[in-house]
Formats: C-alpha cells, sequence, structure tokens
C-alpha cells in the first residue's frame, strides 16, 4: 500500500461512475447477456458453468460459487493483486479522471521519493545486464542458456541478462546516467572496498532480475559462469527488496488461475516450468521458505505443490515447508522426480505430460511425513514398529476436526499394515494421556451446520436487504415495521442502516456503499447482502408478496426475540421489545402489496 494516499470520495465516485463495471470485467471475463445482469465463468476458482454474475444497475460483481463480489475497484484488487490506491489509478487512467495531488509529510514523500528512485536504477541495470548478455562478452551466459533449453522469447520474457568479467561496467554505466554512488550501493548493485573502491556486486553471471508481483525489478539473483563461489549470489535486502516477503516468478504465476502454486528450489526449476506450461511455479529466493511468503501465495490459492530436489535437503526442506504452509491454512503435497533430481532435470528429460501426471499423483502431505518417519524404525522389529505408531499416533493427535482426523486414520492404516480399530485406540489413549487432543467423541446430532436455527436467522436478514435493495421503492411501506436495529448480526445492521439512509435520500448507491468498507472480507461480505439469490422466491404476484412478507416477518420476529432474551435494566431495548411486539402483531395482519 501507498504511504499516506487518500483520496474523497467524491473522487472515488467519480473514478467508479466512470468505469462501467460490465466493460471494465469484460475486458477479463468473457460475459454473456441474461436477464438484467451478465454471466461469465467465475476467474477467481475454477468452474464449468458459470455462476459469476455482473450488474450494470448494480455496478456489483458476485460470484453464486465461491462468494467472490465487490464493485470495479475490489475486482482489479481481487484479480490483478492491486492495493485500493493502485486500483483507484489505474481506473483513474482508463477513465482520464485526473487525481488531485495528495497530501504526504515530508519524510513520507522523502521516503517514497527514494524508492522510486531505487525502483529506477534496479529497471536500469536489468536493461543494461539484458542488453550484454547479447553482446560479444555474453556470449558464454547466453551458450549457458541455450544449453539449458531456454527459448529466445522465454529468455526475452524472464528479461535474462550477463554481468561482464570487467569488476566495475555496471558501475561506469549507471554514472553515465546520472545515478549516485550511494543510491548504486542501496539497491543493492555494487560495494565499496578500501583495495577496489565502488565495483559491480555481480561480475560473469547470468542475471534472473527479480520482480515483485506488479512487475517491477526489485533485485537480482546471479548464476556464476565456471567455477567461481558462490554458485548463486542474491542481491541483498534493500528498502524494495524483502526476501522473505518475495517470490521469484510471482509476478507471472500469481495470473495462472490455477488456484494452485508449484514451490521450487531455484530460478532454473521455475523458468523451464513455465516454458513447458506449467505457469503456476514459484521459488524463495536464496533462503529457506517464510511465513511471510506463505502468506502471499494464500492471496492467489488454496494449494500449494512442493517440488523440491530429491536428496535429503530436499527433503528437509519439504519438511519443513509444510509445517509453514499448515500455519497459514494451505494445502499442502509433495510432488516426486525420482529417478531425477528436480523439476528441470524431469521436463527436459520425460517432458511436459509426464510432469502433469505426477502433479496428479502428488503425496499428500501428512503422508509423505508418516513415509519419512518411517524410514527411522525397522518395521521387522516388533518394538520398533511399536513406536513407529506411537509417532504416528502423536501426529494424528494434531488434528482438532473429529472428520479430518478419522479420514488420516484409515489412509495410514491402510497405507502402513495396521487395523484402524488398533490405530484408533492408540491415538484415543495418547490424546487422553498428553491432553494433546480431545478424546474422540460420537457426533451428538446428525443436524448439519448450515441447517442451525442462527444460519437461517442471517439468512433471512441476507434476503430482506437484498431484496429492498433490489426494489427501494419496497421500503416506503415497510419503513413502519422495520429498522437497521432489526438486523441482529452487527454488519447487517450497519449496512441496513447505509441503505435506509441513502434510500430516503434518494440516492442509492449500492457500488460505491462496498467501498466504505476498508476490510477485503467485509466487502466481500457486503456485496454477498445485496447479491442473495431470490430467483426461488419470482413466481406469481401473490407467491412472491407472501414470502416477502414471511421473510420480512422472521426478521422481525428475530429482532424482538433477541431484545427481549436481552433485555435487563436497559430501557431502550424494553422499548424495542414494546415497539417489536405491536409491529409484530400489526404484520401478522397487514398484506403488503408489492405493485408500485
Amino acid at each position: 500500500m501507498e504511504v499516506g494516499v487518500y483520496y474523497s470520495e467524491e473522487v472515488l465516485e467519480e473514478v467508479r461512475s466512470k468505469n462501467d463495471i460490465v466493460e471494465v470485467i469484460g475486458s477479463y471475463v468473457r460475459l454473456q447477456k441474461k436477464g438484467a445482469s451478465y454471466f461469465g465463468l467465475c476467474p477467481f476458482h475454477n468452474e464449468k458453468s458459470p455462476s459469476f454474475s455482473v450488474s450494470p444497475s448494480k455496478q456489483m460483481y458476485y460470484c453464486f460459487g465461491c462468494g467472490a463480489g465487490g464493485n470495479v475497484f475490489t475486482f482489479l484488487q481481487q484479480y490483478e493483486n492491486y492495493s485500493f490506491q493502485e486500483a483507484v489509478k489505474v481506473l483513474a487512467d482508463r477513465a482520464g479522471v485526473q487525481l488531485p495531488e495528495t497530501e504526504m509529510t515530508a519524510a513520507d514523500k522523502q521516503r517514497e521519493s527514494r524508492r522510486m528512485q531505487l525502483l529506477e536504477v534496479s529497471r536500469e541495470a536489468a536493461k543494461y545486464f539484458y542488453y550484454q548478455l547479447r553482446m560479444p562478452q555474453g556470449k558464454d551466459g547466453l551458450a549457458y542458456l541455450q544449453g539449458r533449453a531456454l527459448t529466445e522469447e522465454t529468455i526475452h520474457k524472464w528479461g535474462l541478462g550477463y554481468s561482464n568479467k570487467t569488476s566495475n561496467d555496471l558501475v561506469q554505466y549507471l554514472h553515465q546516467k546520472g545515478y549516485k554512488d550511494d543510491l548504486i550501493m542501496e539497491a543493492g548493485l555494487a560495494t565499496f572496498d578500501e583495495r577496489y573502491g565502488m565495483h559491480d556486486k555481480f561480475w560473469n553471471r547470468v542475471m534472473f532480475p527479480i520482480q515483485d508481483s506488479n512487475h517491477r525489478v526489485i533485485g537480482f539473483g546471479g548464476r556464476v559462469m565456471g567455477d567461481g563461489k558462490p554458485k548463486y549470489l542474491n542481491s541483498p535486502e534493500t528498502p524494495i527488496f524483502d526476501k522473505s516477503r518475495n517470490l521469484f516468478g510471482l509476478n507471472f504465476a500469481r495470473s495462472s488461475r490455477k488456484n494452485q502454486f508449484i514451490l521450487c528450489e531455484g530460478y532454473m526449476d521455475v523458468i523451464t516450468m513455465h516454458q513447458a506450461g506449467f505457469t503456476q511455479a514459484v521459488a524463495s529466493l536464496g533462503t529457506a521458505f517464510t511465513s511471510g511468503q506463505a502468506n502471499l501465495l494464500r492471496r492467489y490459492a488454496d494449494e500449494v505443490l512442493l517440488a523440491y530436489d530429491s536428496d535429503e535437503a530436499g527433503i528437509k526442506a519439504a519438511l519443513r515447508a509444510i509445517g509453514i504452509l499448515k500455519e497459514v491454512g494451505l494445502t499442502g503435497k509433495v510432488l516426486h522426480f525420482d529417478p531425477h533430481k528436480d523439476p528441470d532435470e524431469f521436463i527436459k528429460t520425460e517432458g511436459a505430460e509426464a510432469f502433469q501426471k505426477r502433479i496428479d499423483e502428488a503425496e499428500n502431505s501428512f503422508l509423505f511425513e508418516i513415509r519419512i518417519l518411517q524410514r527411522d524404525y525397522s518395521m521387522s522389529d516388533p518394538e520398533s514398529k511399536t513406536k513407529f505408531f506411537r509417532e504416528v499416533a502423536k501426529k494424528l493427535c494434531l488434528f482438532s476436526e473429529d472428520l479430518e482426523r478419522n479420514n488420516y486414520m484409515e489412509a495410514v492404516a491402510r497405507k502402513f499394515g495396521i487395523g484402524f480399530d488398533e490405530l484408533k485406540s492408540l491415538v484415543r489413549s495418547y490424546a487422553t494421556q498428553t491432553g494433546l487432543a480431545k478424546p474422540l467423541e460420537r457426533p451428538k446430532s446428525g443436524i448439519h451446520q448450515k441447517n442451525t436455527p442462527e444460519e437461517s436467522i442471517k439468512r433471512s436478514q441476507r434476503l430482506l436487504i437484498t431484496w429492498i435493495a433490489n426494489e427501494p421503492a419496497i421500503y416506503e411501506k415497510i419503513k413502519k415495521y422495520i429498522s437497521a436495529t432489526d438486523f441482529t448480526e452487527p454488519l447487517y445492521s450497519e449496512v441496513a442502516d447505509k441503505l435506509f439512509r441513502e434510500i430516503e435520500a434518494g440516492e442509492m448507491n449500492l457500488a460505491a456503499m462496498v467501498s466504505q468498507f476498508t476490510e477485503e472480507e467485509q466487502q466481500k461480505e457486503v456485496a454477498a447482502l445485496f447479491n442473495t439469490e431470490l430467483e426461488a422466491l419470482e413466481e406469481d404476484t401473490a407467491g412472491r408478496e407472501q414470502a416477502f412478507h414471511d421473510i420480512l416477518y422472521a426478521v422481525k420476529k428475530n429482532s424482538y426475540e433477541y431484545f427481549s432474551a436481552n433485555l435487563g435494566s436497559d430501557v431502550s431495548a424494553l422499548e424495542k421489545v414494546i415497539n417489536g411486539k405491536q409491529a409484530l402483531e400489526e404484520l401478522s395482519r397487514t398484506h403488503i402489496s408489492l405493485e408500485s
């Protein structure tokens, strides 16, 4: 997010109103008109039947499959991974709206100016390395890349380059461009010492520009030509390059739309996979995989396939990454490349089709952990075998959900030759003794969560908000019976209050209302409130009026019961209860016409 950048509601509304959401989304998604809305395949999850709707009247989108929703700003934030400010700027440029100069502190301005200078000098260095690769002095680097079976198109796409054998030619080039020593060093492109003075950080290396998610060069990785050490050298941490919060290849992989990532160890693995069509590949940046990188991946996908080397170091790295993925709520699986060392070697030898098969057969991360654990025990020795299953039981206790734990117990029992009941007894015994997890309990009820009274109450409130948003003229007929406080979910009440105020003022603007909520999850839920499915209720007039009456009565009845239960000594609550009871009695004998 850009520091200190804010826009007034008037400016935001001008930008939003001049960017028709159907046109903007239509440039990303193929849409077809169906009734009053447009439908297409959702760009945020895989589906075969269109459930992604775009409403011209509401200037909002909503997916009835995955729940993604919002206005034209949130679409660009979700699809392009822009910050809100970036989305505003892109749409302002698209519509020809001049954004006002924003107020920033002197320190903010200085920091932002320096950041832009660092991005600029990094981009200039990338251009220089790219040019050197194609000069006579870059022939060894080009031969190396061609020898790794990279096409000219791939070399161009990734901006690959070469740093010369001489030790200060980049510095001299940047000096000619007007860049000062302090900026060049702060960007991690050069170092200074008493013996050599100012000299290049990288020399005699094939260069891999590292870009952020918006394709801006923030650092470099260099692979030495010959036997020099270290084999790979990466840029140091800088104000624009945080290794723990960036991933090589994410700028391309984030738009693969495959709802998964393949996490690799090396730059060449990533580039080879992308060239073979596996555009979801990324790699950590010369460091161990971090929770910051895992959270970055979670913004785009639910599943991560680990494509580490098949040696012991790769196995240890995979085990560590599995734990990090679990911590942030991502599903992890492990790819196997035997008899080959890594994905790059596998693809070059076996081809893309065989690699896809390995993806389809990826091993569940928990079963991978158990399989690696088994190597420390002799399954032919009874005592060692018993110890192994005790360790397995410890791991199984970490699953807090009964269903998930049972599923894994079944899988382990089947894979490692132990009876399910025996394993279940061992898990229960261990969990009870250690307090590591609750003992397995038999479900107390067969009622599905979605049919709970709480969910029914929330659904009736969602239905009423959607109906009023679709037909605002109804509000005038029911406002004597209903108020925002009747919506007992806090967010619903806040939305209802804004909605009713705008209808009263004759200026309802649902798309703008979404942007009044700053949290992404809130924006998504607000969009859902205006897009609850009403199709099943839209029958003949009499049927619709009865359905509407039932929904309105249900919301009011729940409100009455809620305030009655929480009455206490609150005088205002007592007044709500009395008024609520009167409104319920009147509603029970009142017909509300939906005709205008």
